[in-house]
């Protein structure tokens, strides 16, 4: 059957779209007629293009109804099929576009069409089409190397097609790096550093599998990144300043594990000891400490690769070099991954507390005194360093994770249990009861009609405010049955009698209190409770008011002399008497 053809010429964007529906919507009763509707759609995609298609988001819409029609719903194992021979087999530009962009999507949805790719051989098209395309088709350059990124994360690959990549390949994406290090539009910044991350990892995975596998093939592969890097460095350092870059921002855990192989290898390679710049290490380290703090207690996986990272970082780069940086917080982190004195929680795993004191025996942290050269890592010999790497390549994540926040998680608790508490609050307010009164009864009927009026009218009644609840009355404080350590007896109530004071007062205490005592058997019993210094000799009864102050010396004397003049004699008043003057 020949191809299908738009009946109606497309010469705007509505009526692109129209046409792709067309196309879409047609019969496919037989394989042939299923590859001129694929061969129609890939055609109208690839013309539009250039021409209404700006934004890879419109072609991956147009990738999106593919998938979201009939055709493809009944025929899915058959349409990749034929897409990815034709990414195998199409040399143009436009046609390859519309290919990767739907391979892309449709890899994102489904992993299982990354591992076809992957067996059909898709990785050195790729390759070829990347070191080809790159000065002639940008935004097809850039869509072939996230789809490279997504595929070989997803699948290993194969050991011939490893061997197939040179170091002019890595060296020109390194190249591509510094050319637009300074350009903030940059389309090709990430989606490099990532190729160059994946294509790590499968180095290393392919070295682990050599090792544990008696079935691998005996020939060595070379990790060309890390070669690259070891040989021209000083040239590449736009790339160490970015993947950091992208560690302290990423919240997917398979991104951080990638980049956490790749710095792992660079800090134990004796030829990259020194690779970053020393301010772009110290940056590193506090990333490391922020997110070792931050990782959840289930996040074992992750943290044991940081710790495996941060042991050669303080060994072997400058970082062993004094002044120390964050020796203190360091020990912090290495006391808190410990568990010490958290008796609430589990005690950390063998294997943190084995990498914990790996970190803590690094002789700067041990002994800070005098001038430290860098030293290996004695605890690591050869065997165990190739163990480590094993480990640590065998380390993988399923694509699309982020990785849990410890804040995040406090702040997710707090907010449930802050609903709970309104619940309850809610819970309590309806089952309050009700009183049967008819003026009760008439407003409940007023509220249940404003509650369906706030209702109807798409607004929320705010809730009442709880019942008052009424405090308990407080009880009286308890008497106190003593004061100051002496008892104090109840003694029966007793008239106060005044006591007038002679002229000899002013002369001292013990005058006034035989005064007193002689007048007034209350007042001396009173007064004799009193020593002559003042202090308390024995239970007193009663305490009785202050005395007036003494006059004043001039005023003392004035007195006195008129006493000597016209003595005055001055008593109690007795029962019938008169005072005389």
């Amino acid at each position: 059957m020949a191809d299908l053809e738009v009946t109606e010429p497309v010469e705007n964007e509505q009526q692109f779209w129209h046409a792709l529906n067309s196309i879409l919507s047609a019969p496919c009763p037989t394989p042939e007629s299923l590859d001129d509707v694929l061969r129609s759609w890939l055609e109208l995609v690839a013309t539009g293009r250039d021409r209404y298609l700006d934004d890879e988001d419109d072609i991956a819409t147009c990738s999106q109804q593919l998938r979201l029609s009939s055709i493809f719903r009944q025929n899915a194992d058959y349409v990749r099929t034929q897409i990815i021979y034709s990414l195998l087999q199409e040399d143009e530009y436009g046609p390859l576009h519309v290919i990767s962009n739907f391979l892309l999507l449709d890899g994102r949805a489904e992993e299982e069409t990354f591992r076809r790719m992957v067996n059909e051989g898709c990785f050195l098209r790729l390759l070829e089409l990347i070191k080809s395309c790159g000065a002639h088709d940008g935004r097809l350059h850039r869509l072939l190397l996230e789809l490279m990124y997504e595929m070989s994360r997803i699948e290993k690959l194969p050991h011939q097609d490893l061997a197939q990549v040179e170091d002019e390949f890595i060296i020109y994406l390194f190249q591509l790096i510094e050319a637009f290090s300074d350009d903030v539009d940059d389309p090709y910044h990430y989606a490099v550093i990532r190729v160059l991350l994946v294509m790590n990892e499968q180095y290393m995975v392919a070295s682990a599998s050599g090792a544990v596998d008696p079935t691998a093939p005996v020939t060595h592969i070379t990790n060309r990144v890390v070669k690259v890097l070891s040989l021209h460095g000083p040239s590449f350092r736009t790339f160490g300043e970015n993947i950091i870059l992208l560690l302290n921002r990423a919240t997917e855990t398979s991104l951080q594990l990638i980049i956490l192989k790749l710095l792992y290898l660079l800090f134990t390679t004796k030829a990259t000891y020194e690779y970053f710049y020393t301010n772009d290490l110290r940056v590193l380290l506090d990333v490391i400490i922020r997110n070792l703090l931050d990782l959840p207690v289930e996040m074992n996986t992750l943290r044991h690769t940081y710790l495996r990272v941060l042991a050669p970082l303080l060994s072997h780069t400058q970082l062993s070099q004094p002044p120390h940086y964050k020796r203190d917080q360091i020990l912090s982190l290495l006391e808190i991954l410990r568990g010490s004195g958290s008796a609430h929680f589990l005690p950390p795993e063998p294997t943190t507390l084995r990498l914990v004191e790996r970190v803590a025996n690094i002789p700067w942290l041990v002994d800070d005194e005098g001038v430290l050269s860098p030293v290996p890592m004695t605890s690591l010999t050869q065997a165990q360093n190739g163990s480590t790497v094993s480990v640590i390549a065998n380390v993988h994540e399923k694509p699309g994770i982020e990785t849990p926040s410890r804040k995040s998680n406090l702040a997710r608790e707090l907010r449930h249990e802050q609903e709970d508490a309104e619940d309850t609050v809610r819970s309590i307010i309806a089952v309050s009861p009700a009183s049967d009164t008819p003026e009760t009864t008439t407003s409940n009927l007023s509220v249940s009609s404003t509650t369906e009026g706030h209702k109807a009218a798409g607004r929320r009644k705010p809730s009442p405010p709880p019942a008052r609840r009424l405090r308990a009355q407080k009880s009286l404080p308890i008497v106190p049955k003593h004061r100051h350590g002496v008892p104090v007896s109840p003694q029966p109530p007793h008239t106060p009698t005044r006591m007038i004071e002679n002229s000899t007062f002013a002369q001292g205490d013990k005058h006034g209190v035989a005064a007193a005592s002689s007048s007034s058997p209350t007042a001396a019993s009173a007064a004799a409770a009193v020593s002559g210094d003042g202090k308390v000799s024995g239970p007193v009864a009663k305490k009785q008011p202050p005395k007036l102050p003494p006059p004043r010396r001039g005023k003392l004397r004035a007195v006195n002399s008129l006493s000597t003049l016209h003595p005055v004699t001055e008593s109690l008043p007795q029962t019938g008497s008169t005072p005389v003057a």
